[in-house]
């Protein structure tokens, strides 16, 4: 904060200026600690026409803050976008080369309020609750000079018109601190049926792609398999029984044998098999989490038993589990279970209380 002569008391940042569509911008870095501070978010209860944001939704801040904090040194938050209601001056460096490098000057009084940002603002604001050393740390934040409630409300929508979230597949393949993810791409690498058939980008395969399963549904069923939670790590025995698991139900499943030796295309397969998709994968998953728990030394000889099942779409017993009227897979949580149980059945192991009287609803 300065005072000067021409604007009194103000706030200053060191920024670049830009422009865009005619109208400067200027873009600083600022303080986390100055955040919650300076950037105002308009959480009164009006109604959307009146209003230049969406609400906040306050189900999605633990998990931010909890990003936050508990990676304090390998976090990335992206810039924050706002609007301010009244003039600003923009002091030019003075130095040769340097054009629109300087001091951005905006009045004490002014209003600045988030058109972009405003969870990931709150979120700052919690963590530092938290880890108070955070907010020596910065955050790059765009600014725009306001011209009304009109503008605010185009620049909410054309920032937000054409954000996309990626597909599961494509975050499960970046993301590092997912230990289900984790065991998921080590598994999709370096075993069959999935080294070479596993779509490591989209969230869904075509009926013409050469893959088999996607990357998400391979985590999916191995994260039900060993019973794990979102984000639970796992033990290094751990993930040598989740390999020998797909390995051995690899093993005993002709069809996917049949596919990797080039004997039946992954198309045919998807067409005719209900094992070529999400839901058998991770109904095989669920069927072995009980089968681990139930017989820790005799679930390899069990597994054999999976030769005997009929994975054919044609096949009622199965079919009649997970396919709808209109005769496409489903990929509910029920449909999977009742799956499994069939799985389970065909195993010779008990089905459960729940899974009992879910049988009777089916």
């Amino acid at each position: 904060m300065s005072n000067t002569q021409d604007s009194g008391y103000c706030f200053s940042f060191p920024a670049v200026r830009g422009t865009q569509a005619g109208r400067p911008f200027y873009i600083a870095t600022c303080p986390l600690r100055t955040i919650p501070k300076i950037f105002v978010f308009d959480e009164e209860e009006v109604p959307p026409e009146l209003r230049a944001q969406r609400t906040l939704n306050k189900s999605r801040i633990p998990a931010m803050v909890k990003y936050l904090v508990e990676n304090p040194d390998d976090y990335v938050f992206s810039a924050l976008t706002v609007s301010v209601d009244a003039s600003v001056i923009f002091e030019e460096t003075k130095a040769d080369n340097t054009p629109n490098l300087g001091t951005l000057k905006i009045p004490l009084d002014a209003q600045i309020l988030i058109n972009d940002g405003q969870h990931r603002r709150k979120a700052i604001e919690e963590a530092l609750k938290e880890r108070p050393e955070l907010g020596s740390d910065n955050i790059p934040v765009l600014f725009f000079v306001d011209e009304g409630l009109t503008r605010s409300q185009q620049m909410f929508v054309d920032l937000n018109k054409y954000a996309v979230k990626p597909n599961t597949s494509l975050v499960d393949c970046y993301d590092k601190r997912d230990p289900s993810a984790d065991v998921a791409r080590y598994l999709a690498n370096n075993l069959l049926p999935f080294k070479g058939f596993t779509e490591m980008e989209k969230s869904n395969i075509s009926s013409k792609s050469g893959k088999l399963f996607t990357l998400s549904s391979i985590k999916q069923a191995t994260r039900a398999l060993m019973g794990k939670a979102p984000k639970e790590t796992y033990t290094d025995e751990e993930k040598k029984v989740a390999e020998e698991f797909w390995s051995l139900v690899y093993k005993h499943t002709p069809e996917w044998q049949m596919v990797c030796n080039k004997e039946l295309s992954p198309s045919l397969f998807r067409l005719e098999y209900i094992h070529a998709h999400g839901i058998g994968l991770h109904s095989l998953g669920v069927m072995g989490h009980t089968l681990l728990t139930e017989q820790p030394e005799q679930w390899r000889n069990t597994l054999s038993k999976l030769e005997n099942i009929d994975w054919r779409k044609s096949n009622s017993e199965l079919a009649s589990r997970c396919i709808n009227k209109q005769g496409r897979l489903s990929k509910a949580t029920i449909n999977i279970q009742l799956v499994a149980n069939t799985l389970k059945t065909k195993l010779g192991l008990a089905l459960s209380p729940e899974e009992r009287a879910l049988e009777l609803q089916a």
